[in-house]
């Protein structure tokens, strides 16, 4: 099974028939706390109360942006608080006694974000809990000695078959199945596939059969059963788990180590046929077709069932694991960086679906220029209304420049951490806050801001239309900001800004552009906006003309 690349480009051809409409207005229009009112104090603090039962962590972030944008000492603020950073701390210390490091660590890193004063002395503190972390993982502990050779590199591939039961088709039946590749990286038998190869064995919204075997080499004839450990399919990565000892084990080397041009090797199923091993060269790294960092590209022979199998440099090193590839087109092909793979093994170690987290907001590389003085970091375009980032004091036109003291220089090293970080954590943002005579003479503000993160819904751009204006939502969907242009006209609009490189760019829009918005609508899987628009741009003579323009809901922009 390969996963074919669906192009933002080729969103652009859709009918002017669309599927399912959807309001264009927001369900629940975010109204900012007045925490100077007595009354908002005590409501918020009723809510931190509640929220405490269920959610420890949110209502400890909750308390602790109460307590920081507070007028005046209030001792209701400071107990509630108090309340909170006591929960987060016994649950930790609950975790900590039943090993659940992964949680120990979301806990204490969430107190400890919040500025409350945590005991150093605690036996198991942050540093600690990474190297315990690190220990259980599989694959922990495997080196390359560079003494294996091709025999050896194919008995550590395994042929993926989920068996899908019977297909009916003009009243007959088939012997339905998927097919995909995947490699041990564990002596104890843990295997690594994509999650769209055993997706059947996970996804609830899936309702027929499935059963999950693997093959070896060593005996193509016997199906040995499997079972998925844990599965992330915004990065379309599995850990899978069989009862053998892997008679050979790949180690995880490092994908930076490799530069455009460099020979690589895949080893998989195509069509079927097992082990089949294949090389090529890396054709280029960077193309931003997963939406929580890069991939690289390659011109290797890729076909349906090579999915989940190895990309390997000349020494054995697993550099990357094949994912997608354009059928249509001859050696393009994409692979998923082994650094993703090891940021996630920790946490689809420890079972489940992987969630991932993200504060509600849309940006880009803050651009260098040579006559301004911001520094370089991720920068905030967007903030959705009521999202973590927007009730935390982050503002549209900051700069994050670090999280949890990590630096950061753009949009990919923020998800790199976010990677590593479980939702339902408090992280602390390091942000550089402009003034508006920053490019002239560089003066800004710098902040530490406590952001909560929240579970990234899948499509988080269809939850950005659902909670603002649409005329709003244009900019992290289209790249273009609107502002209304009549009291009388509510479709009416005027261009205010557009974002280099997006969809309105590229559509031909220019700023002062009017737009009347005819039609917005969305199709029933959530994930494509589409909208009619009647404008009469300047690039195009100011002739009056109706346009359709469409966009994917997910991007590597939001965070």
């Amino acid at each position: 099974m390969i996963k074919a690349v669906r192009s933002v480009f080729q969103l652009a051809i859709f009918s002017l028939l669309f599927l399912v409409g959807c309001s264009s207005s927001p369900q629940k229009e975010f109204v900012p706390l007045d925490y100077t009112t007595e009354d908002v104090i005590q409501n918020e603090i009723a809510s931190i109360t509640k929220l405490l039962e269920t959610e420890s962590v949110k209502a400890l972030w909750r308390a602790r942006l109460l307590q920081k944008n507070s007028a005046v000492p209030h001792d209701a603020i400071e107990q509630v608080f108090e309340l909170c950073s006591q929960k987060v701390l016994q649950q930790y210390q609950e975790a900590i006694s039943s090993s659940n490091y992964l949680e120990a660590r979301r806990l204490l890193s969430s107190l400890m974000a919040v500025d409350y004063p945590v005991d150093t002395s605690y036996e198991n503190h942050l540093e600690k809990l990474e190297d315990q972390i690190a220990s259980t993982i599989p694959g922990s502990g495997v080196i390359s000695d560079n003494v294996h050779g091709v025999h050896d590199y194919i008995s550590g591939t395994v042929t993926i078959w989920v068996d899908l039961g019977i297909h009916v088709a003009r009243g007959l039946g088939y012997a339905n199945r998927a097919i995909g590749s995947g490699f041990f990286i564990d002596k104890k038998g843990y295997i690594i596939t994509n999650y769209h190869v055993i997706q059947p064995e996970v996804d609830p919204e899936y309702e027929g059969y499935s059963r999950l075997y693997i093959k070896l080499s060593s005996d193509p004839e016997t199906r040995i059963p499997a079972k998925v450990v844990g599965w992330d399919p915004l990065l379309d990565l599995a850990l899978l788990k069989t009862e053998i000892d892997a008679p050979y084990v790949f180690p995880l080397g490092s994908s930076q180590n490799l530069d455009v041009g460099e020979r690589i090797y895949a080893i998989g199923s195509p069509a079927g046929l097992e082990w089949t091993l294949t090389s090529g060269i890396v054709s280029a790294k960077g193309r931003r077709l997963l939406a929580m960092g890069p991939v690289m590209q390659i011109d290797a022979a890729i076909n349906s069932g090579n999915s989940g199998g190895p990309i390997i440099d000349e020494k054995g090193n697993v550099e990357a694991i094949v994912f997608a590839g354009m059928l249509e087109y001859e050696g393009l092909n994409f692979a998923i960086p082994v650094e993703y793979l090891k940021s996630q093994l920790p946490i689809l170690a420890s079972g489940g679906l992987r969630e991932h987290g993200w504060i509600g907001a849309y940006g880009k590389d803050n651009p260098v220029d040579q006559f301004a003085e911001t520094p370089r970091g991720l920068l905030v375009q967007y903030l959705m209304p009521g999202g973590s980032g927007h009730r935390a004091g982050l503002k549209k036109g900051d700069v994050i420049t670090a999280i949890n003291g990590i630096g950061i220089t753009g949009i990919d090293d923020f998800h790199n951490v976010l990677q590593t970080l479980l939702p339902e954590t408090v992280v602390t943002l390091s942000v550089f806050s402009p003034t508006s005579s920053t490019v002239s003479d560089g003066t800004g503000s710098e902040q530490h801001l406590s952001v909560y993160l929240e579970k990234r819904p899948q499509q988080p751009g269809y939850e950005i239309y659902q909670r603002d204006l649409v005329s709003n939502a244009f900019l992290p969907i289209f790249g273009m900001e609107l502002k209304s242009a009549s009291d009388k006209n509510k479709k009416s609009y005027t261009v205010v800004s557009v974002l280099p490189g997006d969809i309105a760019d590229e559509s031909g829009f220019s700023v002062h552009d009017p737009v009347e918005i005819v039609k917005v609508e969305v199709p029933k899987t959530k994930d494509a906006l589409y909208a009619q628009l009647y404008t009469k741009k300047r690039k195009n003579g100011y002739f009056e003309v109706s346009i359709a323009v469409g966009a994917p809901l997910d991007s590597p922009f939001y965070f």
